[in-house]
């Protein structure tokens, strides 16, 4: 008998069972490396595309705007010099029920919000839609200057009108207010102060 004969029938299916287990293995393998690569290249796609910092806000040159709103009313509006750190996101002359008004929105270096709001009236009903529902107010002195403060944070449906400084000259109504603390709004209150006429 050769050694062919010598083999049981059950060794060529076992043969071929085995074979077949082993290309299973490999494929299962090659297939666990690619389903990897292929996430790996999606994690990378993620991350290149995708995942970028904080785009910087469009800083807008108030300064600038400033000088066009004056020559436009043919009288001087607000333009504070405030820190370095800040920047102002918005600066324009628009109105309300006739009443000029004059703009300007910071991002201060907390990324919180204050904003200027300067209306040429001494209409206390302007006012009143400026800082609407204000509550409360004190009596306050900041560089010279006194000013009304409201304080409203906490309050329900004030928006971006938490704190508030209001202060009067005899061409216009300032109104100062956002979502900053004390000290930033004093510092704007200063440099407003600045740019205000001289009541001595």
């Amino acid at each position: 008998m050769n050694g062919m004969g010598d083999e049981t029938p059950q060794q060529p299916a076992h043969r071929v069972a085995e074979a077949r287990r082993k290309r299973r293995a490999n494929q299962t393998t090659r297939n666990l490396v690619g389903s990897i690569v292929a996430s790996l290249g999606i994690v990378l796609f993620l991350v290149l595309v995708v995942v970028r910092p904080d785009p910087q806000p469009l800083a807008i040159d108030y300064v600038a705007a400033a000088a066009e709103a004056e020559a436009s009313l043919s009288t001087a509006v607000i333009a504070p010099v405030v820190p370095p750190s800040w920047s102002a996101n918005r600066a324009e002359l628009g109105g309300s029920d006739g009443v000029d008004e004059w703009m300007i929105g910071f991002i201060t270096a907390e990324r919180t919000f204050l904003g200027l709001l300067q209306g040429f009236t001494d209409e206390q009903t302007w006012l009143r839609d400026a800082l609407p529902d204000p509550g409360e107010g004190e009596s306050v002195r900041i560089a010279g200057v006194d000013w009304q403060r409201y304080d409203r944070r906490g309050v329900d449906g004030v928006g971006l009108r938490e704190i508030a400084l209001v202060t009067s000259t005899a061409e216009s109504t300032v109104v100062l207010y956002g979502t900053a603390s004390d000290a930033d709004l004093e510092i704007l209150a200063t440099a407003v102060a600045a740019e205000l006429p001289s009541t001595e």
